[in-house]
């Protein structure tokens, strides 16, 4: 298991551990954190997962696809550097610590 913090909207932070494997919306959508919708269940036909992740993960983290970066342009939140999809994330071993910020909204 690898032990993930997300920071719900309120501020609220939710310390989730998740098998690898899984995607950090599943994570977080099994875990009840608050922030994430997923509406199209982790197809990256939507942006309801958009996430902000913690700079130091950044650089650990598998390139962004075209098709969710064409995403993120419809995200209802503002779109920042570390913004992500977590449907599109692969949960790893090296990303034990990390930080993952929920947006004030998604729709």
């Amino acid at each position: 298991m690898v032990n993930l913090i997300f920071v719900e909207p309120s501020g609220a932070e939710r310390e989730v551990a998740a098998p690898e494997g899984w995607s950090l919306m599943e994570a977080a959508f099994q875990n009840g954190v608050d922030g994430i919708e997923a509406e199209c269940g982790g197809s990256c036909t939507c942006a309801t997962c958009h996430v902000y992740i913690d700079e130091k993960f950044i650089d650990r983290l598998e390139p962004m696809g075209s098709n969710e970066d064409e995403m993120l342009d419809c995200a209802a939140a503002e779109r920042r550097d570390n913004s992500r999809l977590s449907c599109q994330i692969e949960i790893k071993v090296e990303f034990e610590g990390m930080v993952i910020q929920t947006p004030d909204t998604q729709i």
